[in-house]
């Protein structure tokens, strides 16, 4: 099969084709993100507190999967349009048995580190033991969440959107529906709690691979895993990880950011640990439709880039800004208008929808600038550039905000962290745009 369409298909329509699937599957997976919390916060808000605690471990785990699915994305997609199909086997292989190891890895550090993980951040048993029944459970599914992320990056590098588009709904929709039943003992299950809520998510992200794996047997692809390759080659495996790395650490950098944030507000009170969770909940409905375009960008931007064809690597990336800040301008709305109404989904306590409009306002001053990083970051990880990504998350995500939320709350209490947010995204909207066009203009040198 053929992948000659990403360079000579028009570039607005193969962007709608590529993006469109995995913007509906975030859309559902925002959509599960929400739901999944709703029904946790009906159990307690104690309950949705250790979800807002756990967050950041649970978001190190699918930024490893997720990232270095984005290195196999890579390598391959750059394979491809070199005409080097060999390399994008071996790619495939390497990837896959490497994928494996990490979430053998992290299933046994992830279940270790959550104690200590937990008592650091709150006190309050009730907190703690909610959050090591849900986390046990969830983490116990962390290489198939490995395997699951590799197996969608495969099918993407070949531009086979509409499968892991399938494959994420028919997971989430299992989540969905699965979530109340487990949670609290519909029809034939017991009620489990928030444990039901860690074995729902697990169950879907269970169907999502067993979806990829028949499909990958059933109907061939261009790209093959050989059991001659998974033993990593040093040089595939190198190339991997100088993707990868960088962008496991571009995700896994929110964790370290949450819980830094989550340490600067405790001081003052659980209420704001919990604004921030819920924050981070709500945002996935612009984010990850967002993220849902870079990933349709990513295989066609590493093709072309590839071949040589610059000048559609630059459409291919100004169109995809463009559709960036339609949506953040959307959520910019949204969070300015009925602030209130989005909190009240999770709370019915009237000092923490209070104290959330004022979040969300000022959190969402950002947005629409913030479109600039993602496309750039995406584009730069899709050209195989894994260290200026890299450099560009540090801005986003640790050099600026921290320090910023840091000095500004000791200036304007908790609603200084809110400010941090919005300063940031100018600030790194700039640094990843000059990344992003100094990468290109170096190619064209060579």
């Amino acid at each position: 099969m053929n992948e000659s369409f990403m360079k000579e298909k028009p570039v607005f329509q193969l962007i709608v084709s590529m993006s469109l699937p995995m913007v509906i599957s975030m859309l559902v997976n925002s959509l599960y993100n929400i739901v999944d919390s709703l029904f946790v916060a009906r159990i307690s808000e104690d309950a949705m507190t250790a979800l807002s605690l756990v967050f950041p471990i649970q978001n190190f785990i699918n930024a490893v999967g997720i990232g270095f699915g984005i290195g196999i994305n890579a390598v391959i997609a750059l394979n491809l349009g070199a005409g080097k199909p060999e390399k994008a086997d071996a790619a495939a292989s390497c990837g896959m048995f490497l994928s494996v190891l990490h979430g053998l890895f992290m299933t046994v550090a992830g279940i270790a580190v959550m104690p200590r993980f937990l008592m650091t951040f709150t006190s309050s048993e009730a907190v703690i033991d909610l959050g090591l029944r849900y986390s046990v459970i969830a983490f116990s599914f962390t290489i198939i969440i490995t395997l699951g992320m590799s197996f969608e990056k495969l099918f993407q590098s070949v531009g086979r959107m509409k499968i892991t588009m399938a494959s994420l709904m028919c997971g989430c929709v299992a989540n969905i529906v699965l979530d109340p039943m487990l949670i609290f003992g519909i029809g034939p299950f017991p009620e489990l709690g928030i444990e039901g809520a860690a074995l729902a998510t697990g169950i879907g992200q269970s169907i999502s691979l067993i979806i990829y794996l028949t499909v990958y047997f059933v109907y061939p692809i261009p790209v093959k895993i050989k059991r001659k390759a998974l033993i990593p080659d040093k040089s595939c495996a190198l190339r991997l990880y100088a993707v990868g790395i960088p962008a496991i650490l571009n995700i896994a950098l929110p964790s370290v950011l949450i819980s830094s944030l989550n340490a600067i507000l405790a001081p003052y009170s659980e209420v704001y640990i919990l604004i921030l969770g819920i924050y981070y909940k709500l945002q996935t409905f612009l984010y990850l439709p967002a993220n849902g375009l870079v990933q349709g960008m990513r295989p066609i931007i590493g093709y072309n880039y590839g071949a040589g064809e610059y000048r559609r690597v630059r459409k291919i990336y100004d169109i995809v800004l463009i559709m960036s800040a339609s949506i953040m301008a959307f959520g910019t709305l949204i969070c300015i208008i009925i602030p209130g109404p989005l909190m009240s989904l999770f709370t019915s306590n009237p000092e923490t929808i209070k104290n959330g409009e004022t979040a969300l306002r000022m959190i969402s001053l950002g947005f629409i600038v913030s479109s600039v990083t993602v496309a750039s970051s995406g584009a730069l990880e899709g050209l195989g550039k894994g260290l200026p990504s890299l450099i560009v998350s540090l801005f986003r995500y640790i050099i600026i905000i921290i320090p910023a939320a840091f000095i500004l709350c000791r200036i304007f209490g908790p609603v200084g962290v809110w400010n941090a947010f919005w300063i940031t995204e100018i600030i790194t909207a700039a640094v990843s745009f000059a990344a992003f066009k100094r990468s290109v203009k170096t190619a064209k040198a060579h």
